[in-house]
């Protein structure tokens, strides 16, 4: 049942256009320094501890895209050592100092690179980045709701992940390095100090970020829940919320239920390592002593990991998803086949995903029976991800396709999760995960899987939504030429990886040329290395078309523009509305998200949610 009156009793309050900003000082206008100071407090309000979720959104964004350069450079530099492990390169002693002395990488810090490179990555960009982005940008706009639930959890949310990121950063400057324990963070190695130069202050370091991180992780997935269920504008029922609503929901239930796991696990290593407690260590030999520790098991962080780590999966998967059907539909012009399905497709992956955790566990001895039960449920969470694919191609097939760059995008999105999603049922069958774990094969998998393809989604979001955001019009031969390269470069870098893991060759190695076995594979990896450099310098050219497309890009038409022609609320406002979204009373809504047909009202090919029935006419 739609619920807006939270809206309408902060109508008068929002419709205000200086709602949020400091209360002026009348006494004081006619001095030019009040006005000043007045100026400084309005923009300091506006743009940094701003409540309006519009901003929120490009901060989450903004911040995101800092760490995914930070994130990709790490990537550029360790696949320097991969590539050409002996060679020197000066720029790495540039970047790295006394960690690449002579310009040849010391193992502890290409550990450290490889940690924080999936941290950030993995959390930061995908998790924080994507959703933190477009869930706070589009839900109050796509529902017909002011702003958030609570605006200030909002800019809280924000400002954990700010700090966190503070704290992460300052890890890698610290004497003995940032953490080098995997991004996963196994113990022993992250629970003794004294086990390696990454186990020490850095790792600390990256408890406490995560423990910030998943704080703002929860404020805002408790705020977009509660967005959604209570905030919903007149007419917008659920089965008429767009796709994109459905999977930023679901998202949100996910994190709430599983981050705070991955939080205990982190204490419960905190306790272990400054607490003298045993919860994951036992019988554990340091230089030939013997510690004091007794009864605890690293399995145990293992679990705890894990219960967070595969539903961290489809946190970062749904909101790509969702905004996929979204942009297919509307470049197709097309309604998205099978609404319904799609819903319940995304409960399900949502519920299997709690099922599932333990297939990455295969190799830790537990029993081939419960082994079983995994590789059951785990090629069950298929079915649903297959129900989406097809939809998808039906959505598209005989389509008035339009090749936009966020259409390009989303379809690049729809491969790379075909292709990677494939290679997932050999990892998800208990007897072959024995061979394959822990080798290249992984790595190939999950990057294509949830790596680039959540890469793609966002991608297509941001070209989208751009002229949403700003009111113009992102470069379009710049975005193809990001597409291209992007796209080509994603299946070079990382398909050549599934003969390397079938072959055998582990990943995590610092130099492979002291093995008989993985040395034939030297040519292969220098080709991966010099695509992930050319990869990475694509990315900077999307970076500077999005950054100078904000002042320079071409401006959309109109008070109330809708460039792709899309169907749902939030083109129904200003390029600027300011907080409220709405300068006037919400629209009412009045069909489903996705009424792409002759329009005989003005002739175009779509249909506005804000449109009334017409006589004799059903709803979808």
């Amino acid at each position: 049942m739609s619920n807006n009156t939270h809206n309408e009793g902060h109508e008068h309050e929002l419709q205000n256009p200086n709602y949020g900003a400091m209360p002026s000082n009348d006494g004081h206008d006619h001095h030019d320094d009040h006005h000043h100071e007045e100026h400084e407090l309005h923009f300091f309000n506006k743009y940094v501890f701003s409540m309006d979720h519009k901003i929120i959104s490009r901060q989450f964004l903004i911040t995101g895209m800092f760490w995914a350069v930070a994130g990709g450079l790490m990537s550029v530099f360790f696949r320097l050592q991969l590539g050409f492990p002996e060679d020197t390169f000066q720029v790495l002693s540039t970047f790295l100092g006394d960690w690449a002395k002579g310009g040849k990488m010391d193992p502890e810090i290409y550990y450290g690179l490889v940690t924080i490179h999936g941290t950030v990555l993995v959390f930061f960009v995908l998790t924080a980045g994507l959703s933190g982005t477009f869930s706070n940008f589009l839900i109050p706009l796509q529902i017909g709701a002011r702003d958030m639930a609570s605006p200030f959890l909002n800019m809280l949310s924000y400002w954990f992940f700010a700090i966190a990121g503070v704290v992460m950063f300052c890890s890698l400057f610290v004497h003995t390095g940032p953490a080098s324990g995997g991004w996963t963070t196994y113990p022993p190695l992250s629970a003794l100090k004294e086990a390696s130069m990454g186990s020490g202050i850095g790792m600390d370091l990256w408890l406490i970020s995560m423990a910030l991180f998943i704080v703002s992780s929860l404020l805002g997935g408790l705020n977009y829940i509660v967005t959604i269920l209570n905030m919903r504008t007149k007419g917008m029922s659920m089965k008429r919320l767009p796709l994109t609503i459905w999977a930023f929901l679901f998202t949100a239930v996910l994190g709430v239920l599983s981050f705070p796991v991955l939080l205990s696990a982190a204490v419960l290593l905190i306790f272990d390592r400054h607490g003298g407690t045993s919860f994951y260590l036992s019988e554990i030999f340091v230089g030939g002593q013997a510690l004091p520790n007794v009864g605890g098991s690293a399995i145990l962080y293992q679990h705890l990991f894990w219960f967070l780590g595969h539903p961290e999966v489809y946190i970062i998967m749904l909101p790509a998803m969702g905004m996929a059907s979204e942009i297919l539909a509307t470049h197709a012009r097309k309604p998205i086949f099978g609404y319904f399905a799609m819903v319940i497709s995304i409960l399900g992956i949502t519920v299997l995903a709690f099922l599932v955790w333990a297939h990455h566990m295969f190799v830790t001895g537990m029993s081939p029976f419960l082994g079983g039960v995994f590789v059951l449920l785990t090629l069950l969470i298929a079915i649903p991800s297959a129900v989406k694919v097809f939809n998808w191609l039906v959505t598209i097939w005989k389509g008035n396709i339009k090749f936009t760059n966020p259409m390009l995008f989303a379809l690049g999105f729809v491969s790379l999760f075909i292709s990677g999603g494939l290679t997932g049922i050999f990892l998800g069958n208990s007897a072959l995960d024995i061979h394959l774990h822990d080798t290249y094969f992984v790595v190939a998998h999950f990057h294509i899987v949830m790596g680039i393809s959540a890469f793609f989604g966002m991608f297509a979001g941001v070209y989208h939504w751009f002229p949403k955001m700003y009111g113009r019009m992102m470069n379009k031969t710049l975005g193809y030429i990001h597409f291209f390269i992007t796209f080509i470069g994603a299946y070079v870098i990382f398909w050549p990886m599934h003969y390397e893991g079938v072959a055998g060759m582990p990943r995590r190695y610092y130099d492979f040329t002291s093995w008989q076995s993985f040395s034939q594979f030297g040519e292969l990896n220098k080709m991966i290395s010099i695509a992930a450099i050319i990869v990475f310098f694509a990315q900077l050219l999307f970076l500077f078309n999005y950054f100078v497309s904000i002042w320079r890009g071409k401006k959309v038409e109109g008070d109330k523009p809708n460039p792709w022609g899309s169907t749902t609320l939030e083109w129904t406002t200003a390029v600027d509305p300011g907080h409220g979204n709405w300068q006037g009373p919400i629209p009412e809504v009045h069909r489903w998200a996705y009424d792409f047909r002759p329009n005989e009202k003005d002739g175009t090919d779509f249909i506005m949610q804000t449109e009334p029935l017409r006589e004799g006419e059903e709803e979808h």
